[in-house]
């Protein structure tokens, strides 16, 4: 690796650290403003965070967080903002429990059917905003709140009046009926006393999938190109509807494989007590991730890690909701972080490229000598 190109790599690796550190320090002035010892509150997360309980619970929540940053930052590289990762996932789940109930199938061929149920669900939800802003030129960012409380009314309205398994005396679960064991997928190991989703082997597939995707196919190229410069794209032949369409639809569908492992996993079933929210933080994940898989996997393992280690404070007395200090001080400093690197980056690649120039006319002058 060239001078020129180390510098660059390490400026990038500045915002994820200068982020985390920044939240860490934020949120020690509010532990110290509460009265709390930040020091301890700390140690205490670190050791209780290292169990081997805590690590494979850690595991288990950074997965679903990882595959919503992956359907989050496969619009960011295309500027596109899929707020709406929220509404696509929570429908598609819904969706893929229902159908899943209802069939009787061999066990691969069950789990590949709601996976698959889960991505269209989760594609054609995405697909309003992609056509509202192709044929309408609504913006996604609007178009995808509004559906993201179209699908949260929706799908409630689903889940009570239909899809509802039926209430057996006085039980008063809502849920889907039960998906037959040929729709689950066994743990991949027992430590601690709890179990590895084996989901992750999955969603380890699918975040080398992505990569492949976005830097090693001509698709990939033309997304990235249209995210940096859209006029230069549509010069070179890129069609931005088409590249805004398929996009929204690859990022809609990512986002119907949210659910999955708590579904496969741990449920079995669409109930409310599945969690929600991991759109929203998808968002937060692929921000610190920079949109790399790799980036977007240590990001969810750092926010699963802080929602599992933060337990530990309450028992304390210490108000866990200093981790969302904590994340909300993280993403707010990896976007300025962000900008400040970009433009540090530039003026690197401005200097790298004035001196190749350089080097350039004294070699064509000793030439020409």
């Amino acid at each position: 690796m060239s001078g020129t190109k180390l510098r660059i790599a390490l400026l990038w690796l500045l915002v994820p650290v200068s982020a985390i550190v920044l939240a860490f320090a934020v949120s020690s002035i509010a532990l110290l403003a509460i009265g709390a010892d930040p020091v301890a509150a700390f140690s205490s997360m670190a050791s209780y965070g290292m169990k081997p309980s805590s690590l494979v619970s850690t595991i288990n929540r950074a997965v679903p967080l990882f595959v919503a940053g992956l359907a989050v930052a496969i619009g960011f590289k295309m500027n596109l903002f899929n707020i709406g990762v929220e509404g696509q996932y929570r429908l598609a789940t819904l969706f893929a429990a229902a159908a899943g109930a209802a069939v009787t199938l061999p066990a691969p061929l069950h789990i590949v059917f709601i996976m698959l149920v889960g991505m269209v669900t989760g594609a054609a939800w995405a697909s309003i905003a992609a056509i509202l802003k192709v044929k309408r030129g609504v913006h996604e960012v609007v178009s995808t709140i509004m559906l993201n409380s179209i699908a949260t009314g929706l799908g409630a309205y689903l889940l009570s009046n239909h899809l509802r398994k039926p209430a057996v005396g006085s039980e008063l679960l809502i849920a889907t009926p039960p998906i037959p064991k040929s729709g689950w997928l066994p743990a991949l190991a027992v430590i601690g006393g709890e179990e590895l989703r084996s989901f992750l082997l999955i969603a380890v597939v699918l975040g080398i999938a992505v990569y492949m995707l976005i830097w090693r196919t001509r698709f990939g190229y033309d997304l990235r190109a249209s995210g940096i410069n859209p006029d230069a794209a549509r010069a070179s032949g890129v069609d931005p509807d088409r590249m805004v369409m398929r996009t929204m639809l690859i990022s809609g569908g990512i986002a119907g494989l949210i659910g999955m492992s708590d579904l496969f996993g741990f449920f079995h079933a669409y109930t409310l007590d599945l969690p929600t929210g991991l759109g929203f933080e998808g968002i937060a994940v692929a921000l610190v991730g920079l949109n790399h898989p790799v980036g977007v996997a240590i990001a969810a393992l750092l926010f699963g890690w802080l929602d599992r280690a933060s337990q530990i404070l309450d028992l304390e007395g210490i108000p866990k909701e200093v981790i969302t200090i904590t994340k909300g001080v993280t993403i707010l400093s990896v976007v300025i972080a962000y900008e400040v690197v970009k433009r540090l980056v530039q003026a690197q690649q401005i200097k790298a490229a004035a001196e190749a120039t350089r080097e350039l006319e004294v070699q064509e002058e000793a030439v020409a000598a």
